[in-house]
């Protein structure tokens, strides 16, 4: 059930309730594959089936929600496939994205990354879950903004914009528990990839970015492919 508090006057109703909706996608409140009435959510929101149907458009073109012909509206859910394409999609342009990092960043944002990858190593799971998928989401968007590049910014921006909260609430096992195989190679290949930034070695930045990714991207599959 989606917070209903009345939207502000002074913001356009179909951004606002765009915003309530996409909230309820990354945080889980609308789970994958559940259908999205207009009818229904325009009451909850206290407001007409127009702004909801601009919002559900708007929705849709950013990839949370699909259009089924005669059924409606409903949120993504992600296939083995999907995550497959994911994956291989990151781990071409993140690493591609720390090549270039490696040459025009800064001994500040080494030192801040150094910092995100210290505070991850000291995070339990599952106690700590929560926090520390949002420093690594904080340490990654470091990296790819650090290179410098506006195209592989944006791109990587909007494959971050569902994932992870998004991908992993489709995935029960890790939804709030971490892959425990992951824990210590995590620490271990952030640890790699600093060194490769701090030492501007764009060939070994890009390696360990793709390694980590790579990696990760075969453990999740898995687990997908387990619960399938």
């Amino acid at each position: 059930m989606l917070d209903s508090v009345a939207p502000p006057s002074h913001r356009q109703l179909q951004q606002w309730v765009a915003e309530r909706l996409r909230a309820g996608i990354l945080t889980g409140r609308l789970r994958p594959g559940e259908w999205l009435r207009q009818a229904r959510l325009a009451q909850e929101f206290g407001v007409s089936q127009m702004p909801v149907r601009e919002a559900l458009k708007r929705l849709a073109a950013e990839g949370l929600v699909e259009h089924v012909p005669y059924r409606g509206v409903r949120v993504v859910e992600f296939s083995p496939e999907d995550v497959e394409d994911l994956y291989v999609c990151r781990a071409f342009i993140e690493s591609l994205a720390a090549r270039f990092a490696a040459v025009c960043i800064t001994d500040k944002e080494v030192g801040e990354l150094a910092d995100l990858q210290c505070r991850m190593a000291a995070c339990r799971t599952p106690e700590d879950l929560v926090e520390y998928r949002e420093l690594n989401r904080q340490f990654h968007s470091a990296i790819f903004a650090a290179s410098r590049r506006s195209y592989l910014v944006r791109t990587l921006a909007q494959l971050w914009a569902a994932f992870p909260t998004m991908l992993w609430s489709n995935v029960p096992r890790v939804a709030t528990d971490s892959l425990p195989s992951r824990d210590q190679p995590d620490i271990e290949e952030h640890t790699a990839i600093v060194a490769a930034l701090r030492a501007r070695d764009g060939d070994a930045a890009e390696r360990a970015v793709r390694h980590h990714i790579e990696t990760a991207g075969r453990e999740l599959l898995a687990a997908v492919r387990g619960e399938r």
